[in-house]
């Protein structure tokens, strides 16, 4: 039997995929003539590549495929999520200045804009990093969100039916409950198991309701837990496994 032909990716992806760099720094390095396919010289980010064929060299360096590496992070807010901001913002990356050089190079697992805060997952496995985001996997996030009101039985209910946008679009919530309330706003507890861009911020804007804080607590069964604002870790074996464990489950409901 013959073993299926490997999938080409483009040389840039190629070199993210390998935890060398980001893709966009992989474009710049393949561009400025710093990178050769199998001896020779390419300056086409999109040069096609048989990754585990062939032969992949950085300034004469052979590149191979390092260790994945999956981290969590607690993202402070004020940061933006890219690896480079064209406004010239800080990035979430300069959180990771005290890791060592291997773990550099991952890509954010899906965002969280810059007003908002709290978990982040980040990983040079691209994969599992897409299966992670990925609607089609019903993984949930859960997000603790102030408000500026106290929140009644009204207004729990419009969120958990779903809000309708402007444009017709619904977006739906899988749980809402309150937390708790002062005499002016409240917290509540917004569990997503899809996740569209600025979607809480989206929702609440259409029953008039103002975001003071949103904040991640958990993706799937991995919590945010005691991990401080602004720090990284990598997780654990029985973490990961727990992550794995929920995708396929709620895959195959």
């Amino acid at each position: 039997m013959k073993s299926a032909p490997t999938r080409r990716i483009g040389l840039a992806r190629a070199l993210s995929k390998l935890g060398y760099c980001s893709r966009s720094q992989a474009a710049e390095l393949i561009r400025s003539g710093r990178v050769r396919l199998n001896g020779n010289m390419r300056r086409d980010p999109e040069t096609p590549v048989h990754l585990g064929k062939d032969r992949i060299e950085v300034d004469g360096i052979p590149i191979q495929a390092g260790p994945a590496i999956y981290l969590m992070m607690n993202k402070p807010r004020g940061l933006v999520t890219t690896a480079s901001d064209e406004k010239e913002r800080e990035t979430i990356y300069s959180l990771l200045q005290g890791v060592e050089e291997s773990a550099r190079w991952v890509a954010p697992v899906g965002r969280l804009d810059k007003a908002s805060e709290g978990l982040l997952l980040l990983t040079n496995d691209s994969e599992w990093g897409a299966r992670v985001a990925a609607p089609q996997t019903h993984l949930d996030k859960t997000y603790h969100v102030q408000v500026d009101r106290v929140a009644d039985d009204t207004l729990i209910q419009a969120i958990t039916r779903g809000v309708r946008t402007p444009e017709g679009e619904v977006l739906p919530v899988r749980r809402c409950r309150l937390l708790r309330q002062g005499e002016k706003n409240s917290w509540l507890e917004i569990v997503l198991d899809e996740g569209k861009n600025r979607q809480i911020r989206r929702m609440l804007t259409g029953v008039q309701v103002e975001v003071l804080r949103l904040v991640r607590v958990a993706i799937g069964p991995l919590e945010l837990g005691k991990l401080g604002k602004g720090s990284c870790r990598a997780l654990t074996k029985e973490e990961k496994l727990s992550l794995d464990r929920a995708m396929t489950s709620r895959s195959q409901r």
